[in-house]
């Protein structure tokens, strides 16, 4: 298995001990060389869980598992040593304006590099060749050597997605990869990201806000919502149902509740709060 949780729960370090949970009784594991997107609206809790299994936060509760190890209970050089089979992509890749897109996509080979080497690259790119490679993959071979603060948001995902490609991640936690793509963009870049994860036999985890696509291209599908799993399943048997009850709004529901008819307003309008929800 790349990753078992088992009944973890997750709170932010800088969060009250009152606060809500991020991730409550989260039960998942996912196998070496699987394909699984996660979906579910804003807040529901897909990064919390991205950075959960990159041992970026520490589960309050449970008991996590990466590649056959509990990462907390190793030393501290253990686990940074665990981290390097891991790539997290978050949505906004961290790319200092000025830097050269030959220097940003190749930091993704940071994890196996020295410190020495790490220096050397940021005078001299080590491997401009592999960099290429990468970027044109995404057809931004032309943005070599150009500056980062240069590149359009649609251009810095894709930088981003060409950084993965030249590390060698195992497993690949991709944080809304496709956010600031066009509808055509965005299926070519998934389409990549899938191909090298089969190619390599490296775990490929999603979080999407584009429904269709998850259902379109992932074997399987975790619907979050509230830090909470609602479904676990193999694609075909993900319904509209499943898929409209994930995403509905607190609003609607209070909306459709039925109210009596108040004075001054038409019998098909019960009122102005059944209306106003409507407006935002």
């Amino acid at each position: 298995m790349s990753f078992t949780l088992q009944s973890v729960s997750v709170r932010h370090p800088s969060a009250a001990s009152a606060a809500r949970r991020t991730l409550t009784d989260i039960t998942l594991s996912i196998a070496q060389g699987e394909q699984l997107a996660l979906i579910g609206p804003s807040g529901a809790g897909k990064t919390s869980l991205l950075h959960t299994m990159a041992c970026a936060l520490r589960p309050e509760r449970g008991t996590f598992t990466a590649f056959g190890d509990q990462p907390w209970a190793l030393n501290s050089r253990q686990r940074h040593a665990m981290r390097a089979r891991f790539f997290l992509a978050p949505q906004t890749p961290p790319m200092p304006p000025r830097q050269r897109v030959v220097t940003a996509v190749l930091a993704g080979r940071l994890p196996q590099w020295s410190v020495w080497q790490a220096l050397k690259s940021l005078v001299k790119p080590i491997d401009p060749q592999a960099a290429f490679d990468a970027l044109a993959r995404f057809n931004l071979e032309d943005k070599l050597y150009a500056r980062v603060d240069r590149l359009s948001g649609g251009e810095r995902q894709r930088c981003g997605m060409a950084r993965l490609l030249v590390s060698n991640a195992q497993a690949m936690l991709v944080d809304e990869p496709l956010s600031a793509l066009d509808p055509t963009l965005a299926r070519q870049t998934l389409a990549i990201l899938q191909q090298e994860a089969a190619a390599r036999k490296a775990t490929l985890i999603c979080s999407l806000h584009q429904v269709e696509l998850a259902r379109a291209h992932f074997p399987r599908i975790v619907g979050l919502r509230d830090g909470r799993i609602v479904f676990d399943e193999r694609r075909e048997k993900v319904t509209d149902e499943m898929i409209a009850a994930l995403y509905r709004n607190a609003r609607e529901d209070i909306a459709a509740a039925p109210q009596a008819a108040q004075p001054g307003f038409p019998s098909d309008i019960a009122s102005p709060a059944a209306v106003l929800p409507r407006c935002f």
